[in-house]
């Protein structure tokens, strides 16, 4: 039995980047979240957090949705 190095070596570095991809882009959408209650508590608008929090969200569910259709198919 043959271990290609290569390819092991290629799905370690994909996943380490698409798991720090994934956190960083949860924690951007958290703390965005979080500006929209400072902004609130001091009387600010805060759309545009909002909106980018949940465009970071929606990039994390697209991810992992693609990454399950990959999986699966």
């Amino acid at each position: 039995m043959k271990i290609d190095w290569a390819a092991l070596g290629s799905v370690f570095g994909v996943s380490l980047v698409v798991t720090v991809a994934l956190v960083a882009l949860f924690t951007l959408g958290i703390s965005g979240l979080s500006r929209r209650e400072r902004a609130t508590a001091e009387g600010r608008s805060a759309a545009l957090a909002v909106t980018g929090a949940y465009a970071c969200f929606a990039a994390c569910a697209a991810a992992v949705g693609y990454g399950i259709y990959l999986i699966m198919a």
